[in-house]
Formats: C-alpha cells, sequence, structure tokens
C-alpha cells in the first residue's frame, strides 16, 4: 500500500520500507533521532528527495493536498488556527461520534480552544484526522499526554480502523504500547531504519 523507497532529506538517509493495507508499524528510536522528521517527509510536508507512493501511484504525481488527505498526518502537538474547536470540523457530527469513544461530551466542539487541556487537545487533532477516513495514519505518539484508560481507548480505536484496512505508522516511546499496537516494528538510528525483530 505505502511504499517509501530511498527517502533522503537532513538527518534521514535512504529510508526505504513497506507498509501493507491494515499494517500497524511502531517507529521507534532515541528522543532527536529523526522519527517526527521521517513523518513530516512522507507526508510531504518537509522537503526531501527518494519515491513514496500509494497503492502504486507515486506521490509525486497527486495534489498536495489530495496526498495529505490519503496519507494524514497527526503531529505530537497539533496546530489549531480558529477560536473554537467546532471550527476544526468540517463534519462535527461525525467527529462528534468519535469523540463520545474518546470521552469528550458533544459540547466540547462549542469550546473555544484555550478551554482545551493538553489531553483534550491531544484527543481532539486525532479525530481531525480520523474524519477525513484517510489510508494511511502516521501518527506521532498520538497517547503522550493521555491517562491510561483514554489511552486504551485510542488504542481500541485504531485496531478498529486498521482492521477496516487502514495503514498506520505509529511514533511510540512506549515499548510496551509498540507491543499492543503494532504488527512489526522499525527502528530509527543514525538515520536509518531497521526492521526490529519480532
Amino acid at each position: 500500500m505505502l511504499q517509501v523507497s530511498n527517502l533522503n532529506r537532513l538527518f534521514l538517509e535512504h529510508v526505504s520500507f513497506d507498509l501493507a493495507r491494515g499494517e500497524r508499524v511502531a517507529l521507534l528510536g532515541t528522543s532527536g533521532s529523526g522519527k517526527s522528521l521521517l513523518l513530516r517527509a512522507i507526508a510531504d510536508l518537509d522537503p526531501n528527495e527518494g519515491e513514496v507512493s500509494l497503492d502504486g501511484r507515486p506521490r509525486a504525481s497527486m495534489p498536495a493536498p489530495e496526498w495529505r488527505h490519503a496519507v494524514s498526518y497527526l503531529a505530537n502537538d497539533a496546530g489549531w488556527w480558529a477560536e473554537s474547536v467546532g471550527e476544526h470540523f468540517a463534519d462535527p457530527p461525525a467527529a462528534a461520534a468519535i469523540a463520545g469513544r474518546l470521552g469528550l461530551a458533544s459540547e466540547t466542539f462549542a469550546w473555544p480552544i484555550t478551554r482545551l487541556s493538553s489531553g483534550e487537545k491531544q484527543r481532539l487533532a486525532l479525530i481531525r484526522v480520523l474524519v477525513q477516513e484517510p489510508s494511511v495514519l502516521l501518527l506521532d505518539e498520538p497517547t503522550a499526554n493521555l491517562d491510561g484508560e483514554t489511552t486504551e481507548s485510542v488504542e481500541r480505536l485504531l485496531e478498529e480502523r486498521s482492521q477496516a484496512g487502514v495503514a498506520m505508522l505509529v511514533v511510540t516511546h512506549d515499548q510496551a504500547q509498540a507491543r499492543r499496537v503494532a504488527t512489526r516494528s522499525l527502528r530509527l538510528s543514525n538515520g536509518c531504519v531497521v526492521e526490529e525483530p519480532a
């Protein structure tokens, strides 16, 4: 499904791997090893070289908004550009349906952004990506600011999406989470990606 071949950018060298439909892959590495840089490069948010394709279709042949809709990136500190939560969602009812599963009340969408905790922002940013129904999710520490119960809810939701065919590359520093959410793991070290032993 997602093919990355010889991807290069500052601090990343000749990165190559495939991500199959419905596969969940953990991306591991020390802080500063370039995990976020790799996700941003795949999402085409930063200049990079190499070949990236989705279902055989090269990224270069697709308009950037179309690519980023199909291959959606969740930053570990997502941006907010409007004053209220609801203004960030094109389909608030669809977003509210997911929000309830993550412990967020429907009235949350009427709140100003300034009222949100870091954990609420994290969940809403995830919802913002999920309602696009992408083919691939690039998730940068999606549960970093969440308590154990909410983390479990997020992991269940991600598992359901993967069973529906969504592929995922998940950055995490939590080895236990990597074992829970991923079918295999990649490690980023010295700018290169290597397969982790099972």
